[in-house]
């Protein structure tokens, strides 16, 4: 039974939230736990084509739970990896999740936060929401979600951020490349909805190896390897299932067969 979580499902989506409002859903060792079995179940559940990661209350997500912080500071420093080690696992499986995620931001969005979102595929947040990246004010690094925000804003404006501490608004975070929309705060569902049904035109299979291609492509130099991996990438989606459903579809002039139907 989920304590900090609360899954509702839609037709082929399903909307995680975080349910700690009375702590401004903040980052404790149960939450971090469900919200990994929650996301790793939801990639291998193949009635679900969509995932979106939201904050119950008035944040998204505050960053490290106070209590936590706490005991972070009395523990062993095997303890500390062991806690740090959770995190990334998280962070990594909301990555690497076959599914296309969303994050849906609004109110605060701190430091391990913000690691939800630069994991997430894409994010869309309320024009008011606030962001920073706190950590050196407490005398540490926002290690864990370095590699996903570095991905998401790069490493100049990494810079600024991460050293700095200051907080910033959704506009600054959608120029530095952390959010892919901002819209008003009533806009926020609409917005969300849209997308999902976007979603639902796409291939799961074609969206799984299209994620996967941008993991690993990135950063990688333009030779001969990589031009034998991508074209061996599409001769084998080609020959698929939904490859050979898609570009039969596409021939007929009829739509394929994982677009939901209306009903008659």
């Amino acid at each position: 039974m989920l304590q900090t979580l609360e899954v509702a499902y839609g037709p082929q989506t399903a909307v995680v939230w975080l349910a700690r409002p009375d702590v401004r859903n903040a980052l404790d060792a149960r939450l971090i736990a469900e919200l990994t079995e929650t996301i790793m179940a939801l990639g291998d559940d193949s009635s679900v084509r969509a995932i979106v990661l939201a904050g119950r209350g008035k944040a998204f997500c505050a960053g490290a739970d106070l209590n936590a912080m706490r005991k972070s500071a009395a523990a062993s420093e095997a303890d500390n990896r062991a806690d740090a080690l959770a995190m990334a696992t998280l962070l990594q499986t909301i990555y690497t999740c076959p599914k296309p995620t969303i994050a849906r931001v609004h109110g605060a969005c701190m430091a391990g936060g913000m690691g939800l979102v630069a994991a997430c595929d894409i994010a869309v947040a309320a024009r008011d929401t606030r962001f920073a990246l706190t950590e050196t004010r407490l005398g540490l690094i926002p290690s864990m979600i370095s590699p996903y925000v570095l991905r998401a804003i790069g490493a100049r404006a990494a810079s600024r951020w991460f050293l700095s501490a200051e907080g910033f608004d959704a506009a600054e975070a959608w120029r530095i490349g952390l959010l892919h929309e901002i819209c008003e705060a009533d806009e926020l569902d609409a917005r969300i909805n849209a997308l999902l049904g976007s979603f639902m035109l796409t291939s799961p299979h074609a969206v799984a190896e299209a994620k996967r291609l941008v993991r690993d492509m990135s950063g990688r130099p333009i030779d001969a390897a990589v031009l034998e991996d991508t074209a061996a990438r599409l001769a084998a989606q080609r020959a698929s299932e939904d490859g050979r459903e898609g570009i039969a579809a596409f021939l007929e002039k009829r739509s394929p067969a994982w677009v939901p139907q209306e009903p008659e």
